[in-house]
């Protein structure tokens, strides 16, 4: 499936048990609303798609990964309900990728900013490049890493949470990220990074898939609650979105 337009574009292709999906956008791979909605929808059908055993997560091009949020659509927030509604996008999604039955596996070739790092760390597994530094910089806009930090926690542990959130002008470098757990593993060159993805796909997609179902469900024991918690952290980054603070921040 393809879908391009001024929203970004999403491709989804399934061969040998493995979809990958790829979701791109001109700002440097970020999310507005639509594609967020998009890319949610396309993990909760291929969740229940017999055909394939393993999820391959992708953005497009050789740069960043993910720059998070749309900046132009967190500009155009006026009400509460409106800021609510957009942050429940990043919800949904991170808990699409929790409840999805499929392993999915995360192939970071460049940097991630904020709802980017949450998008990773909601991966099962994550193989990154050298380039794929780490930065979650919503204090600095007046906001905060609300609704994808349950995932990011999860992954790397609140001090290292609470180190990257407070230091939200610092990158973290790849390194860092595999030290702390959000990436399995670090190669040198995104040829490396392709040659791996493929062949550990490859691995996952010949195992049992029921067992690798009954493994996910594993993963993920203890975070039913997280359908309310992160709409209520939407909430608020929905009401921190409005101020002052954060408006002239964005258009600085």
């Amino acid at each position: 499936m393809l879908t391009p337009d001024k929203n970004g574009t999403l491709l989804t292709t399934i061969e040998n048990k493995i979809a990958t999906v790829q979701f791109g956008h001109p700002a440097s791979n970020s999310f507005p609303r639509v594609l967020l909605d998009r890319l949610t929808n396309e993990l909760t059908f291929l969740s229940d798609n017999p055909e394939i055993s393993v999820i391959i997560l992708k953005s497009e091009g050789a740069g960043a990964f993910c720059a998070g949020a749309s900046f132009d659509e967190l500009l155009a927030v006026s009400t509460l309900d409106e800021g609510t509604r957009f942050f429940s996008g990043f919800a949904n999604l991170i808990n699409s990728m929790r409840s999805c039955k499929k392993i999915i596996i995360g192939r970071i070739q460049g940097k991630a900013v904020g709802g980017g790092v949450g998008i990773i760390a909601a991966c099962d597994y994550v193989i990154a490049t050298q380039e794929s530094a780490v930065k979650l910089s919503e204090l600095a806009i007046g906001i905060g890493p609300f609704v994808i930090e349950p995932a990011v926690s999860r992954k790397i542990g609140k001090t290292a949470m609470s180190e990257m959130t407070l230091a939200a002008h610092e990158w973290k470098a790849a390194s860092w990220a595999h030290q702390k757990g959000l990436y399995a593993k670090v190669m040198e060159t995104q040829e490396e990074l392709d040659l791996e993805i493929t062949a550990f796909s490859k691995k996952l997609s010949h195992y049992n898939p029921e067992a690798l179902a009954e493994m996910k469900k594993v993963f993920w024991e203890g975070t039913a609650h997280w359908d309310k918690l992160l709409k209520e952290r939407a909430a608020i980054s929905g009401r921190l979105v409005l101020s002052d603070f954060t408006k002239n921040a964005l258009i600085k």
